[in-house]
């Protein structure tokens, strides 16, 4: 089944949001994810309640003591199910390094235990640095998901993770499908117009048609503990993470799985016409 990554090497662009509704959108549309937490800080654990007290429970157990990652996975609210983090994560630069052995690790434990092969899709959350844990899911990934806020400090972030992927292509002996997203996108804002005409530039058909508005609801749905369309389903917020999940369906990411894209009243994914998909794929 699908794993998607969702990465980028600056903070506050929408990574733990974008993960958890696109999770979300995914167990609306009948194909509940499993979500990894690699964040040390562990806010999709915390916003899915399912934080747990020691590292013992959380992904650093698998890391440590090399626990299958079956043994961890718990519920994870309306969404599906999630292998949580714990701030214990953050000694994994220090403890493990940055040997081939332990940046594909990840990927050993989901094919071992034939993760892979399970019929629900992956969304992996990654801390905002490049070290062992991101390198641990990017290497395990079929997608990189990158969330660019407008602002040209996020925008140059995602210029470093395309260097980043380009470097990799190099070990991983092939081109690894990345998908850069627009967050707390304002039309009406010049400097919105701007970013998104040097993201055309620089990233072409890597960039997402769909863009996610700049929305009260999609900020105050994490601090409620919920998801977008739990908190506010009407929203522009929620219609924008429905019409991300459609455009990765219809770019062939989910192939094989059972997805059944609801019918809403928007027409575009933000910036251009919108492609219609019927029922399951």
């Amino acid at each position: 089944m699908a794993v998607i990554t969702v990465f980028n090497q600056k903070g506050g662009v929408g990574k733990t949001t974008t993960s958890l509704n696109l999770g979300a959108a995914l167990a609306r549309a009948g194909c509940p994810p499993l979500l990894i937490d690699l964040d040390p800080q562990a806010h999709l654990t915390l916003i899915t309640g399912s934080a747990v007290d020691s590292g013992e429970e959380s992904m650093f157990s698998f890391y440590l003591k090399t626990r299958p990652l079956t043994e961890l996975i718990r519920p994870a609210g309306n969404i599906g199910r999630i292998i949580p983090s714990h701030l214990d994560l953050a000694k994994a630069d220090t403890l493990f390094g940055k040997s081939y052995n332990v940046v594909t690790r990840l990927a050993t434990g989901l094919s071992a235990e034939a993760m892979q092969q399970d019929r629900a899709p992956i969304v992996i959350d990654c801390c905002p640095m490049l070290g062992v844990l991101s390198l641990n899911a990017l290497f395990a990934c079929d997608l990189v998901l990158i969330p660019i806020s407008t602002d040209f400090l996020a925008l140059n972030g995602a210029a470093q993770v395309e260097k980043t992927l380009k470097a990799l292509e190099q070990v991983l002996k092939k081109r690894l499908p990345r998908r850069y997203l627009l967050t707390r996108f304002d039309k009406r804002r010049k400097m919105t117009r701007q970013i998104l005409a040097q993201a055309q530039e620089k990233f072409g058909d890597d960039l997402c048609t769909t863009t996610i508005a700049e929305n009260v609801s999609v900020a105050e749905s994490p601090a409620l503990n919920k998801t977008i369309f739990e908190h506010a389903p009407n929203s522009r917020g929620a219609q924008d993470y429905e019409a991300l999940l459609e455009e990765l369906v219809g770019s062939g990411f989910f192939a094989g799985a059972e997805i059944t894209l609801p019918h809403n009243k928007r027409t575009d994914y933000g910036r251009g016409p919108r492609l219609v998909y019927q029922a399951g794929i």
